[in-house]
């Protein structure tokens, strides 16, 4: 499986972020990435390639235009504003406030485009975003082009960028734009199987109302977990997108036994759906040592992950998303690859 890696994901590095009511250094660290590289090498995996240049048109297919145009403008804006350190929103437009105006001042620009203080700007974020993105087409382009499967390293990761909002680490949606791009090269239905421990909020909020494109999540109870306001069993698309949106919330604590049922019914009515190819958005913060998550999956459940999705004998992008107990993140997450190659020894 060939595995495609950006160096230019250390610019996005040195970033706090707010939680549990202190700012903090982030725990998306550029450690993360490199990691995995070095198990995707010490493994075998199979070639390490650089990325391709790609024009931001795929990005504006599931994203708004005037939110992809914004983002490269943020560090220099944060600049020209006389600020320094780490930049992020802190003033969001909710219920009874004004959400439909763009205000001038870059302060509340982070905060019209996000829906919360996770996605942080530091001087080289905007080119880590952009080669992040550049990853996921690259990737895409071989699976498109006849390779059983492609790894895209990506970092940042993107699951919880809507159509016009940042958050959660997340800038653009890469597995989006790859389903997107699949759709464009003219796949007819294409199904995104998230299963990162945090709903994948964004994605889910791009695709609600169209059915060529399907999207399971696997995560943690929206009721207790966030991004808490997206992920409940209910939702399952709206108009031409009914049925087509599948969450498993599950509660905090849930181990093998039940995540691994959950995946075998998502795989089941992922066969059912029968899509060309399978975006997989691959997080590993299930484990039961990451910092910020609460489930019990163990290093030797994660190759029988990427086993069961093999049974599906479908085309397929891997996408990374979260994972940040970094010691064993490259363990964890290459565990999923070779699992899908049938090699089954953690």
């Amino acid at each position: 499986m060939k595995t495609i890696f950006s160096p230019l994901h250390a610019g996005h590095a040195g970033q706090v972020e707010l939680i549990a009511g202190a700012i903090v250094p982030g725990f998306e660290l550029p450690s993360r990435a490199e990691y995995i590289r070095g198990r995707v090498e010490s493994e075998r995996l199979g070639p390490i390639l650089l990325p391709a240049e790609h024009e931001l048109t795929a990005a504006k297919r599931v994203h708004r235009a005037d939110y992809i145009d914004f983002l490269p403008t943020v560090w220099p804006q944060w600049e020209k504003s006389g600020r320094s350190g780490c930049a992020f929103g802190f003033t969001w437009p909710t219920r009874g406030l004004r959400g439909d105006v763009k205000p001038r001042s870059i302060e509340a620009q982070l905060g019209f485009y996000s829906f919360d203080a996770g996605a942080t700007f530091m001087k080289g974020t905007w080119e880590a975003i952009k080669s992040s993105y550049d990853v996921a087409l690259t990737a895409a382009g071989l699976v498109q082009g006849g390779e059983r499967s492609a790894f895209a390293l990506c970092r940042p990761p993107g699951h919880h960028a809507g159509a016009a909002f940042m958050g959660g680490y997340c800038f653009i949606n890469n597995a989006a734009v790859a389903a997107q791009w699949f759709r464009d090269q003219g796949a007819k239905k294409v199904s995104i199987l998230d299963v990162d421990y945090h709903h994948g909020n964004g994605t889910q909020e791009i695709f609600y109302e169209r059915a060529d494109v399907q999207v399971i999540n696997l995560h943690g109870d929206p009721m207790t977990e966030y991004p808490f306001f997206l992920g409940h069993a209910d939702e399952r698309g709206a108009g031409e997108g009914d049925g087509f949106n599948i969450n498993y919330p599950m509660p905090f604590g849930t181990a093998w036994d039940a995540w691994g049922s959950a995946l075998d019914d998502a795989c089941a009515r992922l066969a059912a759906y029968a899509p060309d190819v399978v975006v997989v958005s691959l997080g590993v913060d299930t484990f039961e040592k990451d910092p910020i998550s609460k489930f019990k999956l163990k290093t030797e459940d994660y190759p029988k992950i990427g086993a069961r999705i093999a049974k599906l004998g479908l085309p397929t992008l891997f996408v990374m998303e979260g994972g940040y107990a970094v010691e064993e993140i490259g363990i964890n997450a290459v565990g999923v690859l070779t699992g899908f190659e049938g090699r089954r020894d953690p």
